[in-house]
């Protein structure tokens, strides 16, 4: 419940603030002052690019050399806070110049705490496993992305369907995040008394006075640069296929936009279940590392044949759910067994370093400008499926860097 709990909060949060977006803006932003908008501007930018690799960094070396219960005990305070505030900020007509930078200072300290979060609670949950479940065991940080995700666009969506516009712009907008601030309560009441696992309690009594960040980048400096080629690719696959293929739905005419995001809401409800089942292969039967190279390359394969048969189908429903299926399940197992996977290829004393930073700098940076250059293949190629060329590359790539990876999923962690 503690590694699972951090993420429901983290990405409940970004679902609605990424939903609500469109009625949040005029709140904050005024469009009549240019100085508003550019502190918008670059402020939001600043908070997804620079805050999270930085958070990385800063709550990597902390556990490492502290422990992962206070790293999380931490971080879910830097998310809790900050998403109570957003609920009660003043707006740009009651408090001017002051409420855009309010609103850019809660969204650079959640980008930070986010930067800690997840990579912390995958490695506490990997490592306090049962032996021979650290696979489905470290599944559940991607379970609670999920799940936050999902209660995230349930709220959002309840109070644009249930209120008018001029009230959901007034203060309806606000409670979707004051009802984050209750799961943020739960969520450090659950962590308040979280222990370190035994074998980092014995490993902080002889480690050695070094610095986790620098070992990261020098005495395990490969296992480093493996896991960010891993993450930069397979994050570039986890944003094509559940953020940017319902915009490529909508802009190719097959779908309304709106079709497309529940069809994509829907695998969510299939990919949940699936993850912890996945994992289960990985811990009992295929070597991890294995497994999810075998999931990769097969959507290597199909990524293409099936966006050109959605495109020939003229958006049929039953063809592009099919599709959807298809892919969200091959993406089910890396997301399953990645955790695990990551946890395994670094020793204890840099372990959250190195995972942290390879980790949100693949996925947050990488995997982040995907729906950008996606879009910018179209325009200058022509080719409508020019993103499902792109998704098969780097799934392909990231087959490359777990061949080039140790497998440690049978051994005891270093």
């Amino acid at each position: 419940m503690a590694g699972f709990i951090g993420n429901v909060v983290e990405w409940y949060d970004f679902a609605v603030y990424g939903y609500l977006a469109g009625v949040i803006a005029p709140v904050f932003f005024s469009s009549a002052n240019p100085t508003a908008a550019l502190i918008g501007t670059y402020g939001i930018f600043a908070a997804g690019f620079i805050m999270r690799p930085l958070g990385a960094a800063v709550f990597g070396w902390f556990g490492d050399r502290y422990g992962r219960a206070r790293t999380m005990q931490i971080s879910v305070m830097l998310m809790a806070l900050p998403t109570l505030l957003l609920g009660m900020l003043p707006s740009y007509q009651q408090a001017g110049l002051l409420a855009p930078v309010l609103l850019v200072l809660i969204r650079l300290l959640q980008g930070l705490s986010v930067g800690g979060e997840f990579s912390s609670s995958a490695t506490y949950l990997v490592e306090t496993a049962p032996d021979g479940k650290r696979g489905l065991t470290g599944s559940w940080a991607n379970i609670g992305s999920m799940t936050g995700s999902l209660l995230g666009v349930a709220a959002a969506a309840l109070v644009t369907n249930t209120l008018d516009e001029q009230t959901l712009s007034d203060w309806g907008w606000r409670l979707p995040f004051l009802g984050g601030a209750i799961l943020g309560i739960a969520a450090i009441a659950i962590r308040r008394n979280l222990h370190n696992s035994e074998r980092f309690s014995q490993h902080h009594e002889n480690r050695d006075e070094t610095s986790p960040l620098l070992q990261a980048f020098t005495t395990n400096r490969r296992e480093t640069l493996l896991a960010l080629a891993f993450a930069s690719s397979y994050g570039t696959c986890y944003y094509i296929v559940f953020v940017y293929l319902p915009e490529w739905l909508s802009a190719q005419e097959l779908l309304s936009r709106g079709t497309a995001l529940l069809i994509n809401t829907g695998m969510m409800l299939l990919v949940i279940p699936a993850m912890p089942l996945f994992a289960i292969v990985g811990d009992r039967w295929l070597r991890r590392r294995s497994w999810i190279a075998i999931s990769l390359f097969l959507l290597t394969v199909v990524a293409w044949p099936l966006h050109a048969w959605m495109l020939s189908s003229g958006g049929s429903l039953y063809v592009v759910v099919l599709a959807h299926a298809l892919v969200f399940l091959l993406l089910a197992i890396p997301l399953g067994s990645a955790p695990a996977l990551f946890v395994e290829m670094f020793p204890e004393s840099d372990r959250l370093s190195g995972y942290s930073v390879a980790f949100n700098l693949g996925l947050g940076v990488f995997g982040g400008l995907t729906p950008m250059i996606a879009t910018s293949l179209i325009a200058t190629t022509g080719v409508v499926t020019a993103p499902a060329m792109y998704l098969a590359v780097t799934a392909f790539i990231a087959v490359l860097a777990l061949i080039a990876m140790p497998d440690r999923s049978r051994e005891p962690l270093r």
